[in-house]
């Protein structure tokens, strides 16, 4: 199983923080015991395991791993700039928090955004909360991605080119959400039919949640459960 090397300082605070306990309390094998639980459970929030995507280029994908949220219809004005589907995806703290590519085309990070840290459950938290957002411009459509920080976060990271677009297959590695609890994938509405539903559990780069509409298709099937306006 690969561990992502983020996980080092945090190990490092565990060995100090142990070490400390050991020392305060006079108990050397309590502080060891406090050092290989927490190590273990570093490793298993910082593992990365390999996905295998569909071979089907009009997939969209599960951007993390996790339990779907929601499904609401919604208006993006500001980087799709058209009526739009997100799919909310909830992590918990036993999840894998590598994100990946939903969609093939060329991946840009939009920039860090500041906010509040609303539990990732509440509605306003897509908006509120600080937030990390990436557009992927892919030929046949776009994706707008954004990395929510959770009460529980400490922060999310994008790891391709913060310049310049950068090319992503469908399931590529984008980032990670550092005990981060929430990911939002928006699609134009009229560009994809919706296949994943509120409460499916997903598995980053693998899980298909919407499929991209055949060229002059300009309806199909959209499992939306609620609807607001942005």
């Amino acid at each position: 199983m690969r561990i992502r090397q983020e996980v080092l300082p945090f190990i490092g605070i565990i060995a100090v923080v142990s070490a400390c306990a050991g020392f305060v309390l006079n108990t050397p094998m309590l502080g060891a015991l406090l050092f290989l639980i927490g190590t273990a459970c570093l490793l298993h929030f910082f593992r990365d395991p390999e996905r295998t995507p569909p071979p089907d280029s009009a997939a969209i994908l599960a951007g993390a791993h996790g339990r779907v949220m929601s499904v609401t219809r919604l208006a993006e004005r500001m980087y799709l700039q058209t009526e739009s589907v997100r799919i909310s995806i909830f992590l918990s703290l036993f999840d894998v928090h590598v994100n990946r590519a939903p969609m093939a085309g060329h991946s840009m990070s939009l920039g860090y955004f500041p906010g509040r840290r609303f539990f990732a459950f509440q509605e306003k938290s897509s908006e509120l909360n600080q937030h990390n957002k990436i557009l992927i411009e892919g030929p046949r459509t776009r994706c707008l991605v954004t990395q929510i920080v959770g009460p529980v976060a400490r922060r999310v990271v994008y790891w391709l080119s913060h310049e310049t677009p950068t090319p992503v297959k469908a399931g590529d590695r984008i980032g990670m959400m550092k005990f981060g609890s929430r990911l939002d994938i928006c699609l134009p509405a009229a560009d994809v039919d919706v296949l994943a539903e509120p409460g499916d559990r997903v598995r980053a780069g693998e899980t298909v949640i919407a499929r991209i509409k055949p060229v002059g298709t300009n309806e199909g099937k959209m499992n939306l459960k609620d609807s607001e306006g942005v």
